[in-house]
Formats: structure tokens, sequence, C-alpha cells
């Protein structure tokens, strides 16, 4: 059974915008913490955006002011609307689930997630 399912990824020029979304199952939206996570080529998985406990969103500094994490509690679902894209946005993004307290104290850091989607690819060039 699928847990994770990301979608929306693609290929888009600088500035440009793109939507991912996130499916969860009922089970883990309900009783984990959830987050956005992206890992290039080369490089160490890097977190995007959390959703705390309070409805609110923790962004990288990267991530904020440019992209936009929602979620839609009906659907089980998870957003990620990136605008401004840049090359360096390329990567492969990943939403995660985790519990206990380390997805609070330490909130976008890849130790504190233990469920993780398959990913869906983004690529920015001209």
């Amino acid at each position: 059974q699928v847990q994770l399912a990301e979608s929306g990824g693609g290929s888009v020029q600088p500035g440009g915008s793109l939507n991912l979304s996130c499916q969860a199952s009922e089970h883990i939206y309900s009783s984990h913490s959830m987050a956005w996570f992206r890992q290039a080529p080369g490089k160490e998985r890097e977190g995007v955006a959390n959703f705390d406990a309070y409805g609110g969103v923790r962004y990288a500094s990267f991530a904020q002011g440019r992209f936009i994490a929602s979620r839609d509690n009906t659907k089980n679902t998870l957003f990620l609307r990136m605008n401004n894209l840049k090359p360096e946005d390329t990567a492969m993004y990943y939403c995660a689930a985790g519990s206990g307290s380390d997805t609070w104290l330490f909130p976008l850091a890849t130790k504190s997630y233990n469920i993780w989607g398959q990913g869906t690819q983004v690529a920015v060039s001209s």
C-alpha cells in the first residue's frame, strides 16, 4: 500500500511555477507530522517546508517568499506551490511523514521523518 505519493513535477523555465501534490494515506495523514523535502543531484536531502501542529508552516530560507505549502484535510493531500523557480531548485521533491518530538524540535531535518514518498522530479532550465 502506497502511503505517500507525490505528483506534479516537470520541466519549467526559470521564473516559472509548478504545483506539487502529495496524496497521503488517511492513517499517515491523521497521525503524523508532514513535510516537504528535496534532493538535488550530488547533494544531501534538505527540508523545504514543515506543517506544524498549530496549522502553521515553517519554511527553509530558500523557500521563504517563493514557495507556498498548503494542505487539504478533506483529501489527505499536501500541496507545494513553487513560484519564480530557479535552476538551483532542480531536484527530486519528496513529501515525508514523521512522529515524535523530533518533528517539532527539528522540523526540517531528514532524521525527523521515517516515511517517504518516491518523489517527483522538478527540472528548471532555459
